[in-house]
């Protein structure tokens, strides 16, 4: 069977810092390209990062030198290290791995930024 847990969200103010946390199991994980997705109160799910096997990193033009997408395939996990935050980012956080024909996601973790 396998899983996505997210952790790691929570209340920051703005300007402050969370880092995110994914574990997979019942994957090979060193095979899927990995990616963080938000989906803010009344808005569609978007792409916030992603990684591949190969570490090649993409990420949203919002958080583009703010977030950073690492990866220990040793530890099945990835993190999403979230820098400068603004009210903006408030939203669900949900993980996904993705190879050719299977995909898979976390139940998600909150991430709100208020003062």
């Amino acid at each position: 069977q396998v899983q996505l847990v997210e952790s790691g969200g929570g209340l920051a103010q703005p300007g402050g810092s969370l880092e995110l946390s994914c574990v997979s199991s019942g994957i090979i994980f060193r095979f899927y390209t990995m990616s963080w997705y938000r989906q803010a109160p009344g808005k569609e799910r978007e792409l916030v990062a992603l990684i591949t096997r190969g570490l090649t990193t993409n990420y949203a033009d919002s958080v583009k030198g703010r977030f950073t997408i690492s990866r220990n395939d040793a530890k099945n996990t990835v993190y999403l290290q979230m820098n400068s935050l603004k009210p903006e980012d408030t939203a669900i956080y949900y993980c996904k791995s993705a190879n050719i024909g299977a995909e898979y996601w976390g139940q998600g973790t909150r991430v709100t930024v208020s003062s």
